[in-house]
Protein backbone atom coordinates (compact mmCIF):
# COMPACT_ATOMS: atom_id res chain seq x y z
CA UNK A 1 0.00 0.00 0.00
CA UNK A 2 1.44 3.43 -0.99
CA UNK A 3 1.07 6.30 1.74
CA UNK A 4 -0.73 9.28 0.71
CA UNK A 5 2.55 11.17 0.32
CA UNK A 6 3.51 8.58 -2.00
CA UNK A 7 0.05 8.24 -4.12
CA UNK A 8 0.73 12.34 -4.10
CA UNK A 9 4.48 11.88 -5.49
CA UNK A 10 3.13 9.28 -8.36
CA UNK A 11 0.26 11.18 -8.94
CA UNK A 12 2.36 14.44 -9.87
CA UNK A 13 4.87 12.48 -11.62
CA UNK A 14 2.17 10.46 -13.44
CA UNK A 15 0.83 14.10 -14.42
CA UNK A 16 4.50 15.49 -15.49
CA UNK A 17 5.32 12.11 -17.68
CA UNK A 18 1.72 12.91 -19.32
CA UNK A 19 2.31 16.40 -19.81
CA UNK A 20 5.96 15.84 -21.15
CA UNK A 21 4.75 12.92 -23.66
CA UNK A 22 1.93 15.45 -24.96
CA UNK A 23 4.33 18.27 -25.08
CA UNK A 24 6.88 15.81 -27.26
CA UNK A 25 4.10 14.47 -29.62
CA UNK A 26 2.79 18.54 -30.17
CA UNK A 27 6.65 18.64 -31.15
CA UNK A 28 7.36 15.89 -33.33
CA UNK A 29 4.24 16.59 -34.91
CA UNK A 30 5.00 20.50 -35.64
CA UNK A 31 8.81 19.38 -37.34
CA UNK A 32 6.86 17.18 -39.60
CA UNK A 33 4.57 19.69 -40.80
CA UNK A 34 7.60 22.27 -41.00
CA UNK A 35 9.08 19.60 -42.87
CA UNK A 36 6.43 18.36 -45.26
CA UNK A 37 5.76 22.43 -45.70
CA UNK A 38 9.53 22.85 -46.80
CA UNK A 39 9.17 19.97 -49.27
CA UNK A 40 5.94 21.76 -50.63
CA UNK A 41 7.88 25.12 -51.18
CA UNK A 42 10.88 23.16 -52.35
CA UNK A 43 8.69 21.55 -55.32
CA UNK A 44 6.79 24.71 -56.30
CA UNK A 45 9.94 26.60 -56.38
CA UNK A 46 11.15 24.07 -58.92
CA UNK A 47 8.02 24.09 -61.09
CA UNK A 48 8.75 27.94 -61.08
CA UNK A 49 11.70 27.62 -62.41
CA UNK A 50 11.17 25.02 -64.54
CA UNK A 51 8.10 26.66 -66.24
CA UNK A 52 10.53 29.98 -66.65
CA UNK A 53 13.19 28.16 -68.15
CA UNK A 54 11.38 26.67 -70.60
CA UNK A 55 8.11 28.69 -71.88
CA UNK A 56 8.68 30.81 -74.22
CA UNK A 57 8.54 34.69 -73.73
CA UNK A 58 6.98 37.32 -75.60
CA UNK A 59 10.20 39.59 -75.18
CA UNK A 60 13.17 36.69 -74.47
CA UNK A 61 14.79 35.30 -77.31
CA UNK A 62 14.80 31.98 -78.30
CA UNK A 63 18.26 30.01 -78.81
CA UNK A 64 17.36 30.81 -82.65
CA UNK A 65 17.23 34.05 -82.48
CA UNK A 66 21.09 34.38 -81.27
CA UNK A 67 22.23 31.79 -83.49
CA UNK A 68 26.51 32.15 -83.44
CA UNK A 69 25.26 35.25 -81.31
CA UNK A 70 28.03 36.06 -78.25
CA UNK A 71 27.43 39.14 -76.60
CA UNK A 72 30.92 40.75 -76.01
CA UNK A 73 32.00 44.30 -74.47
CA UNK A 74 32.39 46.35 -77.35
CA UNK A 75 35.32 47.70 -77.94
CA UNK A 76 35.85 51.38 -76.35
CA UNK A 77 33.81 54.53 -78.08
CA UNK A 78 31.74 51.57 -79.65
CA UNK A 79 27.99 50.94 -78.49
CA UNK A 80 28.17 54.23 -77.09
CA UNK A 81 24.98 55.31 -78.38
CA UNK A 82 23.20 52.13 -77.07
CA UNK A 83 22.68 48.42 -78.29
CA UNK A 84 19.38 47.27 -80.57
CA UNK A 85 17.35 44.47 -80.10
CA UNK A 86 16.72 42.49 -83.48
CA UNK A 87 12.75 41.22 -83.30
CA UNK A 88 12.53 37.50 -84.38
CA UNK A 89 9.18 37.78 -86.25
CA UNK A 90 7.33 35.19 -87.45
CA UNK A 91 8.83 33.19 -90.64
CA UNK A 92 6.33 34.76 -92.55
CA UNK A 93 7.54 37.96 -92.67
CA UNK A 94 10.60 36.98 -93.48
CA UNK A 95 12.03 33.53 -94.22
CA UNK A 96 9.11 32.15 -96.01
CA UNK A 97 9.39 35.27 -98.30
CA UNK A 98 12.85 34.03 -99.14
CA UNK A 99 11.81 29.74 -99.61
CA UNK A 100 8.70 30.97 -101.86
CA UNK A 101 11.23 33.75 -104.16
CA UNK A 102 9.60 32.00 -107.48
CA UNK A 103 6.32 33.84 -106.51
CA UNK A 104 7.78 37.49 -105.83
CA UNK A 105 7.80 38.35 -109.52
CA UNK A 106 4.83 37.93 -112.00
CA UNK A 107 7.89 37.72 -115.16
CA UNK A 108 10.89 36.32 -113.59
CA UNK A 109 11.72 34.21 -110.35
CA UNK A 110 13.73 36.32 -107.76
CA UNK A 111 15.80 33.50 -106.26
CA UNK A 112 18.60 34.33 -107.56
CA UNK A 113 18.33 37.71 -107.21
CA UNK A 114 18.24 37.32 -102.76
CA UNK A 115 20.67 34.49 -102.82
CA UNK A 116 23.94 35.05 -100.80
CA UNK A 117 21.93 37.06 -98.59
CA UNK A 118 20.39 39.69 -100.77
CA UNK A 119 24.27 39.98 -102.68
CA UNK A 120 22.80 38.15 -105.34
CA UNK A 121 24.90 35.80 -107.91
CA UNK A 122 28.17 36.02 -108.70
CA UNK A 123 29.25 37.59 -111.11
CA UNK A 124 31.27 36.02 -113.62
CA UNK A 125 33.13 36.50 -116.90
CA UNK A 126 34.68 40.13 -115.54
CA UNK A 127 37.38 39.68 -118.50
CA UNK A 128 39.14 42.78 -118.77
CA UNK A 129 37.14 44.84 -116.72
CA UNK A 130 38.20 44.40 -113.29
CA UNK A 131 41.70 43.54 -111.72
CA UNK A 132 41.61 39.52 -111.89
CA UNK A 133 41.92 39.14 -108.31
CA UNK A 134 38.98 41.43 -107.47
CA UNK A 135 36.38 39.34 -109.52
CA UNK A 136 35.87 37.05 -106.54
CA UNK A 137 34.01 39.98 -104.85
CA UNK A 138 31.51 41.05 -107.80
CA UNK A 139 28.03 40.39 -107.70
CA UNK A 140 24.82 40.92 -109.80
CA UNK A 141 23.47 42.11 -106.75
CA UNK A 142 19.73 43.40 -107.00
CA UNK A 143 18.97 47.47 -106.75
CA UNK A 144 16.18 46.36 -104.04
CA UNK A 145 18.17 43.81 -102.25
CA UNK A 146 18.95 45.91 -98.82
CA UNK A 147 16.04 44.35 -96.50
CA UNK A 148 18.11 40.78 -96.55
CA UNK A 149 21.88 42.99 -96.66
CA UNK A 150 20.69 44.77 -93.77
CA UNK A 151 18.93 41.86 -91.78
CA UNK A 152 21.86 39.64 -92.61
CA UNK A 153 24.51 42.37 -91.22
CA UNK A 154 22.54 43.54 -88.29
CA UNK A 155 21.85 40.39 -86.71
CA UNK A 156 26.24 39.92 -86.31
CA UNK A 157 26.71 43.75 -85.15
CA UNK A 158 28.71 44.24 -81.86
CA UNK A 159 26.03 46.54 -80.70
CA UNK A 160 23.19 43.84 -80.97
CA UNK A 161 21.74 42.30 -77.61
CA UNK A 162 19.89 39.73 -76.47
CA UNK A 163 18.46 41.46 -73.70
CA UNK A 164 15.36 43.52 -75.03
CA UNK A 165 15.06 45.51 -71.26
CA UNK A 166 18.58 47.07 -71.94
CA UNK A 167 17.90 47.86 -75.86
CA UNK A 168 18.12 51.44 -76.87
CA UNK A 169 16.57 50.88 -80.12
CA UNK A 170 14.55 48.05 -81.46
CA UNK A 171 14.85 46.41 -85.35
CA UNK A 172 12.06 45.16 -87.71
CA UNK A 173 13.30 42.40 -89.95
CA UNK A 174 9.99 42.48 -92.24
CA UNK A 175 10.99 42.38 -96.13
CA UNK A 176 8.27 44.67 -96.86
CA UNK A 177 9.56 46.04 -100.08
CA UNK A 178 9.80 42.32 -101.35
CA UNK A 179 6.09 41.13 -99.54
CA UNK A 180 4.46 43.91 -101.31
CA UNK A 181 6.34 43.80 -104.43
CA UNK A 182 4.37 40.12 -105.04
CA UNK A 183 1.51 43.16 -105.63
CA UNK A 184 2.30 45.83 -107.52
CA UNK A 185 2.39 44.86 -111.03
CA UNK A 186 -0.87 42.58 -111.42
CA UNK A 187 -4.52 42.51 -111.11
CA UNK A 188 -4.53 42.62 -107.38
CA UNK A 189 -6.60 44.33 -104.82
CA UNK A 190 -5.35 47.36 -102.21
CA UNK A 191 -6.32 45.31 -99.61
CA UNK A 192 -3.68 42.57 -101.37
CA UNK A 193 -0.71 45.15 -101.07
CA UNK A 194 -1.54 46.07 -97.22
CA UNK A 195 -2.50 42.35 -95.83
CA UNK A 196 1.36 41.17 -94.52
CA UNK A 197 2.03 45.12 -93.60
CA UNK A 198 -0.99 45.06 -91.28
CA UNK A 199 -0.71 41.43 -89.97
CA UNK A 200 3.05 42.94 -89.07
CA UNK A 201 1.72 45.75 -87.05
CA UNK A 202 -0.45 44.12 -85.35
CA UNK A 203 2.09 41.38 -84.52
CA UNK A 204 4.95 44.24 -83.44
CA UNK A 205 2.53 46.32 -81.26
CA UNK A 206 1.55 43.50 -79.23
CA UNK A 207 5.04 43.13 -77.71
CA UNK A 208 5.74 44.64 -74.75
CA UNK A 209 8.78 46.96 -75.49
CA UNK A 210 6.45 48.87 -78.13
CA UNK A 211 4.47 50.00 -75.34
CA UNK A 212 7.44 51.66 -73.76
CA UNK A 213 7.51 54.10 -76.56
CA UNK A 214 4.67 53.41 -78.83
CA UNK A 215 7.25 52.65 -81.70
CA UNK A 216 9.58 55.87 -81.07
CA UNK A 217 12.82 53.56 -81.07
CA UNK A 218 12.05 50.85 -83.06
CA UNK A 219 13.29 51.19 -87.05
CA UNK A 220 12.85 49.13 -89.95
CA UNK A 221 14.51 49.11 -93.62
CA UNK A 222 12.44 48.92 -96.92
CA UNK A 223 14.21 48.02 -99.61
CA UNK A 224 12.15 49.92 -102.52
CA UNK A 225 11.34 53.64 -102.60
CA UNK A 226 9.29 55.07 -99.92
CA UNK A 227 7.08 56.27 -102.95
CA UNK A 228 5.82 52.15 -103.14
CA UNK A 229 4.49 52.26 -99.60
CA UNK A 230 2.78 55.71 -99.26
CA UNK A 231 -0.83 55.00 -101.22
CA UNK A 232 -3.63 57.38 -100.03
CA UNK A 233 -6.36 55.97 -102.20
CA UNK A 234 -7.21 52.52 -102.73
CA UNK A 235 -6.67 52.63 -107.11
CA UNK A 236 -3.38 54.54 -106.69
CA UNK A 237 -0.48 52.54 -106.46
CA UNK A 238 1.91 50.95 -103.96
CA UNK A 239 1.48 49.93 -100.74
CA UNK A 240 -0.15 52.22 -97.72
CA UNK A 241 2.38 50.54 -95.17
CA UNK A 242 3.90 54.22 -94.00
CA UNK A 243 0.41 55.95 -93.80
CA UNK A 244 -0.70 53.15 -91.29
CA UNK A 245 -1.29 54.68 -87.97
CA UNK A 246 1.06 52.39 -86.50
CA UNK A 247 3.94 53.34 -88.86
CA UNK A 248 4.21 57.13 -87.60
CA UNK A 249 6.64 56.60 -84.66
CA UNK A 250 8.66 54.02 -86.51
CA UNK A 251 12.04 55.25 -87.62
CA UNK A 252 12.90 54.29 -91.48
CA UNK A 253 15.52 53.33 -93.78
CA UNK A 254 14.93 53.56 -97.74
CA UNK A 255 16.45 53.58 -100.61
CA UNK A 256 14.68 56.91 -101.69
CA UNK A 257 13.67 58.79 -98.68
CA UNK A 258 10.59 61.43 -98.60
CA UNK A 259 12.88 64.65 -98.58
CA UNK A 260 10.27 65.96 -96.15
CA UNK A 261 9.56 63.11 -93.75
CA UNK A 262 12.11 63.03 -90.91
CA UNK A 263 11.49 59.80 -90.15
CA UNK A 264 13.25 59.11 -92.90
CA UNK A 265 17.03 57.71 -93.81
CA UNK A 266 17.93 57.48 -97.72
CA UNK A 267 20.46 54.88 -97.63
CA UNK A 268 23.03 53.91 -100.42
CA UNK A 269 21.25 50.92 -103.65
CA UNK A 270 23.25 48.57 -103.42
CA UNK A 271 26.55 48.14 -105.84
CA UNK A 272 27.76 44.98 -107.32
CA UNK A 273 31.17 45.47 -105.70
CA UNK A 274 31.38 43.92 -101.99
CA UNK A 275 35.00 43.88 -101.18
CA UNK A 276 36.28 41.16 -98.80
CA UNK A 277 39.04 43.34 -96.72
CA UNK A 278 40.60 46.90 -96.64
CA UNK A 279 43.19 45.96 -99.31
CA UNK A 280 40.96 45.35 -101.59
CA UNK A 281 38.80 48.49 -100.89
CA UNK A 282 42.04 50.46 -101.75
CA UNK A 283 42.97 48.45 -104.57
CA UNK A 284 39.72 49.37 -106.10
CA UNK A 285 40.06 53.32 -105.24
CA UNK A 286 43.77 53.19 -107.01
CA UNK A 287 42.54 51.26 -110.36
CA UNK A 288 39.71 54.11 -110.41
CA UNK A 289 41.79 56.77 -109.94
CA UNK A 290 44.04 55.58 -112.87
CA UNK A 291 41.80 54.08 -115.38
CA UNK A 292 42.41 55.93 -118.71
CA UNK A 293 38.81 57.59 -119.79
CA UNK A 294 38.06 57.61 -123.51
CA UNK A 295 34.97 59.26 -123.36
CA UNK A 296 33.32 62.59 -122.44
CA UNK A 297 29.82 60.96 -120.37
CA UNK A 298 28.00 57.91 -121.24
CA UNK A 299 24.09 56.62 -120.70
CA UNK A 300 22.94 53.52 -119.65
CA UNK A 301 19.45 52.75 -119.92
CA UNK A 302 16.29 52.58 -122.35
CA UNK A 303 13.84 54.49 -123.95
CA UNK A 304 10.36 54.33 -122.70
CA UNK A 305 6.81 53.89 -124.81
CA UNK A 306 5.91 57.27 -123.50
CA UNK A 307 5.31 60.88 -125.02
CA UNK A 308 7.88 62.65 -124.42
CA UNK A 309 9.93 60.21 -122.58
CA UNK A 310 12.89 62.41 -121.26
CA UNK A 311 15.12 59.43 -121.69
CA UNK A 312 14.60 59.05 -124.79
CA UNK A 313 15.87 62.92 -125.57
CA UNK A 314 19.16 61.76 -123.95
CA UNK A 315 19.63 58.66 -125.90
CA UNK A 316 19.10 60.25 -128.74
CA UNK A 317 21.45 62.93 -127.90
CA UNK A 318 24.03 60.50 -127.38
CA UNK A 319 23.72 58.59 -130.44
CA UNK A 320 23.95 61.95 -132.27
CA UNK A 321 27.18 62.69 -130.34
CA UNK A 322 28.90 59.17 -130.83
CA UNK A 323 32.27 60.81 -130.35
CA UNK A 324 32.04 61.76 -127.35
CA UNK A 325 29.38 60.04 -125.90
CA UNK A 326 28.76 56.10 -124.87
CA UNK A 327 25.67 54.48 -125.44
CA UNK A 328 24.17 51.29 -123.43
CA UNK A 329 21.44 50.52 -124.58
CA UNK A 330 19.34 48.65 -121.85
CA UNK A 331 16.06 47.66 -124.33
CA UNK A 332 14.15 44.62 -123.43
CA UNK A 333 15.90 42.38 -120.34
CA UNK A 334 19.53 43.01 -121.62
CA UNK A 335 20.65 44.43 -118.18
CA UNK A 336 18.21 42.94 -116.14
CA UNK A 337 20.96 40.20 -114.75
CA UNK A 338 23.82 43.05 -115.10
CA UNK A 339 26.18 43.02 -118.64
CA UNK A 340 30.50 43.74 -117.24
CA UNK A 341 29.66 46.45 -120.36
CA UNK A 342 28.02 48.82 -118.03
CA UNK A 343 30.61 49.36 -115.42
CA UNK A 344 33.19 49.24 -118.41
CA UNK A 345 31.24 52.56 -120.13
CA UNK A 346 31.10 54.29 -116.63
CA UNK A 347 35.19 53.41 -116.08
CA UNK A 348 36.00 54.50 -119.66
CA UNK A 349 33.65 58.18 -119.23
CA UNK A 350 34.57 60.97 -117.49
CA UNK A 351 31.03 61.95 -116.90
CA UNK A 352 27.20 59.80 -116.61
CA UNK A 353 23.85 60.94 -117.39
CA UNK A 354 21.66 59.87 -114.88
CA UNK A 355 18.17 60.78 -115.72
CA UNK A 356 15.30 60.07 -113.00
CA UNK A 357 13.62 56.71 -113.49
CA UNK A 358 10.28 55.45 -111.95
CA UNK A 359 11.81 57.78 -108.80
CA UNK A 360 13.72 60.29 -108.90
CA UNK A 361 16.82 58.22 -107.73
CA UNK A 362 18.73 55.69 -109.41
CA UNK A 363 20.89 52.89 -108.59
CA UNK A 364 23.15 53.28 -111.52
CA UNK A 365 23.87 56.61 -109.84
CA UNK A 366 25.97 54.54 -107.56
CA UNK A 367 27.45 52.35 -110.09
CA UNK A 368 28.70 55.09 -111.90
CA UNK A 369 30.13 56.81 -109.27
CA UNK A 370 31.81 53.18 -107.71
CA UNK A 371 33.58 53.51 -111.31
CA UNK A 372 34.78 57.22 -110.54
CA UNK A 373 32.44 59.08 -113.08
CA UNK A 374 30.66 62.36 -112.76
CA UNK A 375 26.85 62.16 -112.19
CA UNK A 376 24.76 64.12 -114.48
CA UNK A 377 21.42 65.20 -112.65
CA UNK A 378 18.75 66.74 -114.52
CA UNK A 379 16.30 66.74 -111.51
CA UNK A 380 17.27 68.50 -108.12
CA UNK A 381 15.49 65.62 -106.20
CA UNK A 382 17.98 62.60 -107.69
CA UNK A 383 20.39 64.04 -104.74
CA UNK A 384 19.55 66.71 -103.20
CA UNK A 385 18.27 65.72 -99.77
CA UNK A 386 19.21 62.46 -100.45
CA UNK A 387 22.18 60.48 -98.82
CA UNK A 388 23.39 63.18 -96.77
CA UNK A 389 25.28 60.68 -94.52
CA UNK A 390 27.22 59.42 -97.19
CA UNK A 391 28.26 61.79 -99.76
CA UNK A 392 27.25 65.03 -97.79
CA UNK A 393 25.19 67.78 -98.10
CA UNK A 394 26.30 69.52 -101.33
CA UNK A 395 26.39 68.06 -104.27
CA UNK A 396 27.64 70.00 -106.34
CA UNK A 397 30.87 68.95 -105.14
CA UNK A 398 30.62 65.76 -107.12
CA UNK A 399 28.29 66.05 -110.34
CA UNK A 400 26.97 68.33 -112.50
CA UNK A 401 22.93 69.55 -112.78
CA UNK A 402 21.33 70.20 -115.90
CA UNK A 403 17.84 71.21 -115.62
CA UNK A 404 16.12 68.93 -118.30
CA UNK A 405 13.37 72.03 -119.26
CA UNK A 406 16.59 73.60 -120.69
CA UNK A 407 17.91 70.13 -122.55
CA UNK A 408 14.01 69.94 -124.28
CA UNK A 409 14.42 73.14 -125.20
CA UNK A 410 17.89 72.46 -127.18
CA UNK A 411 20.62 72.74 -124.95
CA UNK A 412 23.49 70.57 -125.53
CA UNK A 413 24.55 68.39 -123.16
CA UNK A 414 27.98 68.25 -124.73
CA UNK A 415 28.23 71.43 -124.27
CA UNK A 416 27.82 71.78 -121.38
CA UNK A 417 30.27 69.40 -119.77
CA UNK A 418 33.06 70.38 -122.41
CA UNK A 419 32.79 73.36 -120.12
CA UNK A 420 34.37 71.87 -117.55
CA UNK A 421 38.09 72.08 -117.17
CA UNK A 422 40.37 69.07 -116.52
CA UNK A 423 41.55 70.11 -113.22
CA UNK A 424 37.24 70.66 -112.02
CA UNK A 425 37.19 67.24 -113.38
CA UNK A 426 39.94 65.89 -111.56
CA UNK A 427 38.80 67.41 -108.42
CA UNK A 428 35.74 66.37 -108.45
CA UNK A 429 36.79 62.61 -109.34
CA UNK A 430 39.06 62.96 -106.01
CA UNK A 431 36.04 64.04 -104.32
CA UNK A 432 33.83 60.87 -105.75
CA UNK A 433 36.53 58.26 -105.45
CA UNK A 434 36.77 59.88 -101.29
CA UNK A 435 33.09 59.05 -100.82
CA UNK A 436 33.24 55.31 -102.37
CA UNK A 437 33.75 53.85 -99.11
CA UNK A 438 30.80 55.48 -97.97
CA UNK A 439 28.04 53.90 -99.98
CA UNK A 440 29.78 50.17 -100.42
CA UNK A 441 28.35 47.06 -98.24
CA UNK A 442 31.72 44.88 -97.95
CA UNK A 443 31.24 41.19 -97.21
CA UNK A 444 31.32 40.22 -93.39
CA UNK A 445 33.17 36.77 -93.27
CA UNK A 446 36.31 38.74 -92.88
CA UNK A 447 37.33 40.90 -89.99
CA UNK A 448 40.30 42.70 -92.25
CA UNK A 449 38.85 46.04 -92.60
CA UNK A 450 40.45 47.90 -89.53
CA UNK A 451 38.61 51.11 -88.54
CA UNK A 452 37.05 51.25 -91.81
CA UNK A 453 32.79 51.91 -91.59
CA UNK A 454 30.84 50.88 -94.63
CA UNK A 455 27.44 51.87 -95.78
CA UNK A 456 25.56 49.93 -93.10
CA UNK A 457 28.18 50.82 -90.38
CA UNK A 458 27.58 54.09 -91.46
CA UNK A 459 23.81 53.52 -90.65
CA UNK A 460 23.66 51.66 -87.78
CA UNK A 461 25.91 54.41 -85.82
CA UNK A 462 23.54 57.17 -87.19
CA UNK A 463 20.47 55.60 -86.35
CA UNK A 464 21.41 54.74 -82.94
CA UNK A 465 22.84 58.60 -82.50
CA UNK A 466 19.94 59.61 -83.36
CA UNK A 467 17.84 57.76 -80.86
CA UNK A 468 20.08 58.58 -77.79
CA UNK A 469 19.75 62.48 -79.54
CA UNK A 470 16.00 62.01 -79.26
CA UNK A 471 15.76 60.07 -75.61
CA UNK A 472 18.23 63.09 -73.95
CA UNK A 473 15.96 65.98 -75.67
CA UNK A 474 13.41 64.12 -74.38
CA UNK A 475 14.39 63.65 -70.53
CA UNK A 476 15.58 67.11 -70.64
CA UNK A 477 12.05 67.96 -71.35
CA UNK A 478 10.83 66.12 -69.15
CA UNK A 479 13.21 67.08 -66.24
CA UNK A 480 12.90 70.90 -66.85
CA UNK A 481 9.57 70.87 -66.32
CA UNK A 482 9.58 68.82 -63.13
CA UNK A 483 11.73 71.50 -61.79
Amino acid sequence: MFDRNEQQSHKKAKNSSSKYNSNLVSARVFVCKCFQLLIVLLVFQCLILSYFSSSPSKHKPSPEAIEGHIELPPEEGKCDAGRFYVYELPEVFNKEILVNCRDLDPWHSRCNAISNGGLGPRAVGSGRVVPENLSSSWYWTDMFAGEIIYHERILRHECRTAAPESAAAFYIPFYAGLAVAKYLFTNYTAQDRDRQCQMLLRWVAEQPYWARSNGSDHFIMLGRMTWDFRRRKDEDWGSSFVNMPLMKNILRLSVEKDPWDELEISVPYPTGFHPKSKSELDQWLRFVQTHKRRNLFTFVGAKRQLQGDFRTILLNHCYNESGSCRVVDCSGTRCYDGTWEILESFLESDFCLQPRGDAHTRKSTFDCMLAGSIPVFFWRRSIKYQYEWFVGDDPDNFSVFIDRRAVRNGTSVRKVLEGYSRDKVRKMRERIIGLIPNFLYRITTSDDFGNYRDAFDITIDGVLRRFKEQMESKNATFGGIES
